[in-house]
């Protein structure tokens, strides 16, 4: 396919290109960028605030005060790690309503990432020791870890470690693109500019 250009007809490329993506400094990549990570997090602090108020109506069960010692350790692990996941997850709120209106939004859309991590982190541990903690009143102790354990794997499996190994995996499936009429792929290259002057000139 040939199309004129300013020094006679020039070989567009065929099919297809890629388009290098957007900056991610630009203001609509970053309002789409932090409105989604408040999606997010509103879904991790449904669950957050369920388990939440599981652990806290536990102590005032009669069947509590038979927990051991070690029973009532896990239960603490469990109850500060939910009370911390409650505090990473709801503190984009507070960033964000500290610096509104600042120019400050590249900082807030990292800034709730990486809160948004740490919150489901600690929601991992809070979750799996709740569950030790319960299933060691109904099966034992040995049961209850074993328990445990797989929910621990289970959640950081599907929420870390299957991200994370997708994140080290080269992109095979670039973007791509029509070539419009106002990108550069559609200016003459140098080759072509020398194959059309020299046309002329014979």
């Amino acid at each position: 396919m040939t199309e004129a250009g300013p020094f006679g007809a020039v070989e567009a490329p065929a099919g297809p290109v890629e388009k290098s993506m957007p900056s991610y400094d630009q203001p609509d990549v970053l309002d789409r960028n932090l409105s989604e990570v408040l999606q997010e997090i509103r879904v991790a602090q449904t669950g957050v605030q369920i388990l939440f108020a599981f652990l806290l109506s536990l102590p005032f069960t009669s069947g509590f005060r038979s927990a051991s010692v070690p029973d009532r350790a896990v239960y603490l692990t469990a109850l500060l790690a939910t009370v911390g996941a409650a505090s990473m997850l709801i503190a984009p709120v507070a960033f964000h309503r500290i610096l509104f209106r600042r120019r400050r939004r590249p900082d807030i859309v990292r800034g709730a990432n990486r809160f948004a991590i740490v919150g489901l982190a600690l929601m991992v541990v809070g979750v799996s020791a709740a569950v030790l903690f319960a299933s060691s009143f109904v099966i034992g102790t040995l049961g209850g870890s074993i328990i445990g354990g797989i929910v621990f794997v289970w959640f950081s499996g599907w929420w870390f470690a299957v991200p994370f190994h997708h994140l080290h995996q080269r992109d095979d499936h670039p973007v791509a693109v029509p070539v419009s009429s106002s990108s550069p792929l559609h200016r003459p290259t140098m080759h072509a500019v020398s194959h059309a002057r020299a046309a002329r000139t014979r």
